[in-house]
């Protein structure tokens, strides 16, 4: 517009109304409600894991094989590792020799090999029958929510009530020998007993895959299999090329959780077979050493809390790689 001498100024433009301060992460201000949270997560996480290891370098407090008298521990280097890993142990001569078959060192590699069985039968079976279930409770028809409801009944049921409901179907005059008509010793011979607890995982947890599952495949859209099904394609080739791709992260999260879940079991088998050593997982080992000595106990925590890592880092890395490529082929694709 012109002033009264006949130049032209040009408007200034109007500054934008002050906004609040950032809340990125790089603006200071983020950390003041991250914080709360950071601590909190180091107190309740961060300082039994540091615990843990400091005490799985510390010697337990106990009678000294050497010199008979009562000792209070000390430092003990990795003799708590070697102990577990190559089954050492100081006979009361004062020698380190090969743990005797009594001693809990002696059951390490059994017990890992006993998890890692339950891990993969139990994971494989549940993420198939899981999704059997999830795709039967997907469909629209009458009485569907008494169905899911019916599902999720041994999901809810404590853990505690489970094993004791199947040992009591697992006696030897029970009624699964009963039903069978077998005479099989359930909770003494060793592989019968594995068996029995992992039947009764099994029915336990199933629900809890087809629970996540359920939540992938209600986020694929219809016209996807409509459009298949026009088409010309199976029912097993929009199983194999839309469910199953289109459910690799929703499975990826039931294969993670259960896996790292299934390698702490404690409860069933400590329950419902007692101190069968046949059916010890290595938690039930942490448990059973404690008792014993709790430095021991640590160093065997930190390895079964390495051993979950390790696994859980190897699924992510696998699986999460190929759901997170399925994904951008769907959005390039698109």
């Amino acid at each position: 517009m012109s002033d009264p001498s006949g130049t032209t100024e040009s408007a200034a433009p109007a500054k934008p109304a002050r906004a609040g301060r950032s809340l990125l992460p790089g603006s200071g201000r983020a950390w003041v409600f991250v914080a709360p949270v950071l601590l909190a997560l180091a107190v309740v996480i961060g300082y039994p894991v540091v615990r843990a290891v400091v005490m799985s370098f510390q010697k337990d407090s106990g009678l000294d094989a050497a010199s008979g008298m009562f000792v209070q521990g000390g430092g003990a280097g990795f003799d708590n590792y070697t102990h577990w890993l190559l089954q050492q142990c100081q006979l009361p001569g004062g020698s380190i020799e090969t743990c005797p078959t009594g001693n809990l060192g002696s059951q390490f590699w059994a017990a890992i090999g006993i998890t890692l069985l339950f891990t993969v039968v139990t994971v494989l079976l549940e993420t198939a029958l899981g999704l059997g279930m999830a795709a039967v409770m997907g469909k629209t028809f009458r009485g569907r929510a008494v169905l899911r409801a019916a599902v999720l009944i041994p999901w809810a049921i404590p853990t505690a009530v489970t094993a004791r409901l199947w040992e009591y179907m697992f006696q030897y005059d029970g009624v699964v020998n009963h039903l069978f008509g077998t005479h099989i010793l359930w909770k003494t011979d060793p592989w019968p007993s594995r068996f029995a607890v992992i039947i009764a995982d099994v029915w336990k947890t199933t629900p809890f895959m087809a629970l996540l599952l359920l939540a992938g495949l209600q986020v694929i859209p219809g016209d996807v299999y409509e459009a298949a099904r026009v088409d010309g394609a199976s029912a097993w080739q929009r199983f194999t090329k839309i469910t199953l791709p289109l459910l690799k992260p929703a499975l990826l999260v039931a294969v993670l959780f259960r896996t790292m879940d299934a390698l702490r079991l404690y409860d069933l088998p400590a329950i419902m077979m007692g101190g069968n050593p046949s059916t010890r997982t290595i938690s039930m080992l942490v448990v059973d050493q404690v008792r014993q000595g709790p430095n021991s106990a640590s160093a065997l925590s930190v390895i079964t809390f390495l051993m979950i890592f390790a696994v859980a880092f190897l699924l992510v890395k696998v699986l999460g790689a190929n759901a997170v490529a399925t994904q951008e082929d769907q959005r390039k694709a698109h």
